[in-house]
C-alpha cells in the first residue's frame, strides 16, 4: 500500500447488523465450521492410515480434503470473530493476506479436481494400465502443479492491490476480503487490477475445464457402450461424487470472480456455498457413496478400539 493511504483498516459488514441474527449465525457457522474440520480431518486420518486407500484417486481425495480445510479456515474463523465483535474490522494487509490465501486454496483446488478427473478417466476408460498411466511420479507433479498455479496467480493478483489508492470509504458489503468487492473502494481505476483477476480466472477455466469436459465426455461414450446395467451403474459410481463436487465448486466460483461486484446478498450465498458449503460437503459426499471409503473408516474405528484396550 501507499505511503499516503488514508485507509489502514476495512470494515466487513458481514451477514447481518442485528445483534440476534448474529448469535444465531455465530452457532450455525460455527457447527459448519466444526462439522468441516471433523470430515476433513476424519477423511485425511483415514486415507493416510489404512494401506488399501493408497491409490492415486485417495492420494488426490485426501489433498482436496486438506484444501478444504485450508479453504474454510481462510473465512470462517473470521467471520466467527465478527459475529462477537462490535468493530468487524481488519487491517488492509490482512485483508490482502486473506484474499490471497482465499485465492490459493480455491485456485489450487479447482486444479486438483481437474486432475481427478483424469484419473476417473483412466480408472473407467484405461483399467488394464491404470496404475501405469497414474503412477506416483505423475501425482506428485500433478498436486506441486496445483500449488504453483495456485501460488503464483493468487501472488500476482495479490501485489498488484499495491497499486491501489484507498482513500475514502473502507466498508466491504461482504464477510469475507475477497478481490472483487475491494476494487470499488479504490481511489484510482481498478481497471488494470480488474483485468488481471478476469484473465486469471480465464487461465484457471482453460487450464482446468477442458481436462475435465475431455474426461467425462469418454467416461460417458465408456459408460454408454458397457451392455449391462449393473456395470454401468458401478462404472457410474466411481465418478458421481466428484461430478456432483466439480460441479458444486466451478458453479459457484467462476460465476462470483467473474461477474460484476454489486454489494448483493446473493453475492455473499454465492461465496458461502464454494468457500463454506462445499468444503463442508465434499467429505460426507464422498464417505457416504463410495463403500471404500464406508469399509476403511470402520477398518480404521476397530483398530482404534483394540489399540484403547
Amino acid at each position: 500500500m501507499k505511503n499516503d493511504s488514508l485507509i489502514t483498516e476495512f470494515v466487513l459488514l458481514g451477514l447481518s447488523h442485528d445483534p440476534e441474527i448474529q448469535a444465531v449465525l455465530f452457532v450455525l457457522f460455527l457447527v459448519l465450521y466444526l462439522l468441516t474440520l471433523m470430515g476433513n480431518m476424519v477423511m485425511i486420518l483415514v486415507i493416510t492410515v489404512d494401506s488399501h486407500l493408497h491409490t492415486p484417486m485417495y492420494f488426490f481425495l485426501g489433498h482436496l480434503s486438506f484444501l478444504d480445510l485450508s479453504l474454510s479456515s481462510v473465512t470462517v474463523p473470521k467471520m466467527l470473530h465478527n459475529f462477537l465483535s462490535s468493530s468487524k474490522t481488519i487491517s488492509v494487509w490482512g485483508c490482502i493476506i486473506q484474499s490471497f490465501f482465499l485465492m490459493l486454496s480455491g485456485g489450487a483446488e479447482a486444479c486438483l479436481l481437474s486432475a481427478m478427473a483424469y484419473d476417473r478417466y483412466a480408472a473407467i476408460c484405461h483399467p488394464l494400465v491404470y496404475t501405469i498411466i497414474m503412477n506416483r511420479t505423475l501425482c506428485n507433479s500433478t498436486v506441486s502443479t496445483a500449488w504453483a498455479v495456485g501460488f503464483l496467480l493468487s501472488l500476482v493478483n495479490c501485489l498488484f492491490i499495491h497499486k491501489l489508492y484507498f482513500c475514502s470509504s473502507n466498508v466491504i458489503p461482504h464477510f469475507s476480503c475477497e478481490l472483487p468487492p475491494l476494487f470499488p473502494l479504490s481511489c484510482t481505476d481498478p481497471i488494470v487490477n480488474e483485468i488481471l483477476l478476469a484473465v486469471s480466472c480465464a487461465f484457471w477455466g482453460l487450464l482446468t475445464l477442458p481436462l475435465i469436459l475431455f474426461s467425462y465426455s469418454r467416461i460417458i461414450s465408456a459408460i454408454l457402450n458397457i451392455r449391462s446395467s449393473e456395470g454401468q451403474g458401478k462404472a457410474f459410481s466411481t465418478c458421481s461424487s466428484h461430478l456432483t463436487v466439480v460441479l458444486l465448486f466451478y458453479g459457484t466460483t467462476f460465476s462470483r470472480y467473474l461477474s460484476p461486484t454489486s454489494g448483493s446478498v446473493l453475492e455473499q450465498v454465492v461465496s458461502i456455498q464454494y468457500s463454506v458449503i462445499t468444503s463442508l460437503l465434499n467429505p460426507f459426499i464422498y464417505s457416504l457413496k463410495n463403500q471404500e471409503v464406508k469399509t476403511a473408516l470402520g477398518r480404521t474405528l476397530r483398530q482404534q478400539k483394540c489399540a484403547f484396550r
